[in-house]
């Protein structure tokens, strides 16, 4: 049988992340006033917002389109005419209402099988200078996204995708953890549906990731919820996500390789 190509993945999200613009960061030193200097411009709010949704964006069709490759076709989002249409992401209906999902793949026949949530914390609180402020807040936003899906299609696959700034891994203080441990501690209980009997607010699977993105070079580091020693490659969360979605679906797809292909 043969195996996707190993690696694939890596080079489409480093890609990805390289394509973006320069992270608008805040001066590290204010000029003295006393020299007339003008003093650095600050990025606004609406800037990081932006540059944050851009990396959302670039990230999903990275993602989406491995799993092109891996023999889920029409898998969302694309680029415009690649499948027809806008290939835009999903409006998903769900059982509070309609949602759009980042990354999703669905069939007429089966409805949603896969999607994948995708979050960032890419800037530090001005004050605290740590990556925590929003931390409770989406997490709470990827819940419900997890709740409406499963409520109505507690078949599929929710996979959620976290991605810090990589100072997130080193803003510890005497007092407190790093929020990239503090982050596994608080989203632990929220992943690991393996029923489909199973708590809605749960995802199949949860992973974060830590980077640096710059158009030079992107460095990435990617942790399943609640295993921070460990680093686990792209490739294996793709395969493990894809396991998951053929088991769900046996009279109709099963894991060929690192692929998921149509049972014959």
């Amino acid at each position: 049988m043969e195996r996707a190509i190993v690696g694939r993945i890596d080079d489409l999200l480093q890609a990805a992340l390289r394509s973006l613009p320069e992270k608008p960061v805040d001066p590290v030193e204010a000029p003295d006033t006393a020299t007339g200097v003008e003093k650095p411009r600050r990025p606004t709010q609406a800037e990081r917002k932006r540059y944050s949704e851009r990396l959302s964006e670039v990230v999903a069709l990275a993602f989406a389109d491995e799993l092109r490759q891996r023999g889920l076709e029409g898998a969302r989002p694309a680029s415009p005419g690649e499948l027809g249409g806008s290939g835009a992401e999903r409006r998903m209906a769900g059982g509070l209402g309609a949602k759009k999902v980042d990354i999703t793949w669905a069939t007429e026949e089966a409805g949603l099988l896969l999607a994948i949530s995708i979050k960032s914390i890419n800037f530090a609180d001005r004050k605290t200078r740590n990556y925590q402020k929003n931390l409770v807040n989406r997490r709470g936003d990827m819940l419900m996204e997890a709740v409406t899906l499963h409520r109505r299609f507690p078949y599929a696959v929710l996979g959620a995708f976290f991605f810090f700034d990589k100072g997130a891994a080193s803003d510890n203080t005497e007092r407190r953890k790093s929020t990239f441990e503090n982050a596994h501690a608080r989203l632990k209980l929220f992943t690991g549906r393996n029923d489909p009997a199973g708590r809605d607010e749960q995802f199949e699977r949860f992973y974060i990731f830590l980077i640096d993105a710059n158009p030079e070079v992107a460095e990435i580091q990617a942790y399943e919820v609640g295993k921070p020693d460990k680093e686990i490659s792209l490739d294996e969360i793709m395969r493990e996500l894809l396991s998951l979605t053929a088991e769900r679906n046996p009279d109709f797809y099963e894991l060929d390789g690192d692929n998921l292909r149509p049972v014959t």
